[in-house]
């Protein structure tokens, strides 16, 4: 709009255009000059209304970052390494940023959705939904053991005769809850690949009417298989591999029965609207992280981050979000 408006544009006015023999040559004049006056004034306003876009514009669109994450962890902890996060980001990249922990992850899709959020650390499933709403940018994603995917893991008691997930036909399992993409989503999308499953009868027609649970989260559902609930859980590697949510006592009564994937690990969006010298600034400030605050980075992030592309990370997940939206559950 700036570059289309000057002296020229704001002077296209029907009162020049007026036939010479009905105007009154003093009066035409003062009235001129007054127009004149008011036009100069007009132009100057819109030259300096454009130079201080094109200041915003180099500086960026926000005068300060917003960058949300998930309440999941202790949250003592969270206050900590959120301030933390606050003074490292905002020092490397030269703009205040804050770093907010919303009640649910729902205020953190809107925030992303409104522009109040500008940046979020999101699992590959709530990354895939946003993306497909044309909401948000992958700007980078979390490497496992190097790799920017991860299995997911079918569980089972240590003891237990089965081999794989295919021995359970009418047998009680668990996925970890209805949102998990480790521990629901591609176990669906592997359980139909292999076509163990199909579209309308869901898990239920392989496993039994009644014999499908779902849980909150990853400990809920090996819970079930450590009662004697059921013979398999959905979960992620980790639960199993790592000390993060099992006591040693639960692991070592557990085994891997069954595992699917790549699961995309988790990654860092960011809005569509943020200008592209903030997603430049945030980037690289993020990617130094892996060698200047490694273990500030580890707290927040989990691991190592790197640059990804939502078409080839999300690959995975797209496809199992449309099974699962046609599938009877």
């Amino acid at each position: 709009m700036c570059s289309k408006l000057g002296v020229g544009h704001l002077l296209a006015d029907p009162f020049l255009h007026l036939d010479h023999s009905s105007i009154q040559y003093p009066r035409f004049m003062n009235s001129l000059v007054t127009y004149l006056r008011l036009s100069l004034l007009v132009t100057v306003s819109l030259l300096v209304g454009c130079a201080e876009q094109s200041d915003e514009a180099v500086a960026g669109t926000v005068k300060k970052n917003i960058i949300a994450l998930e309440p999941d962890k202790d949250p003592d902890a969270m206050l900590e390494d959120r301030a933390a996060l606050e003074s490292y980001l905002s020092k490397t990249t030269g703009k205040p940023v804050e770093a907010i922990v919303p009640m649910s992850s729902a205020v953190i899709y809107e925030g992303l959705r409104n522009g109040t959020i500008d940046l979020a650390y999101l699992s590959a499933t709530a990354a895939a939904k946003l993306i497909e709403q044309d909401i948000i940018d992958i700007l980078l994603a979390e490497l496992i053991d190097g790799k920017p995917y991860y299995q997911s893991y079918w569980i089972t008691l240590k003891d237990a005769p089965y081999q794989n997930i295919a021995e359970l036909k009418g047998q009680p399992i668990a996925f970890s809850s209805r949102t998990s993409t480790s521990g629901f989503l591609i176990p669906v999308w592997d359980l139909y690949t292999q076509g163990l499953i199909d579209l309308e009868n869901g898990p239920e027609g392989f496993f039994g009417e009644g014999n499908v649970f779902y849980g909150v989260g990853y400990v809920s559902a090996a819970e079930r298989v450590l009662r004697g609930e059921a013979l398999a859980a959905a979960v992620s590697y980790y639960v199993l591999d790592k000390n993060k949510h099992l006591s040693k006592e639960q692991r070592e009564r557990l085994r891997m029965l069954d595992s699917q994937g790549p699961v995309p690990s988790h990654v860092i969006v960011v809005r569509k609207g943020l200008s592209g010298l903030d997603q430049t600034a945030l980037k690289a400030a993020l990617l130094v992280m892996n060698t200047e605050a490694s273990d500030l980075r580890d707290r927040i992030f989990g691991a190592e981050l790197a640059p990804a592309e939502a078409e080839t990370h999300l690959q995975t997940t797209l496809e199992a979000l449309e099974i699962s939206r046609t599938m009877k559950f």
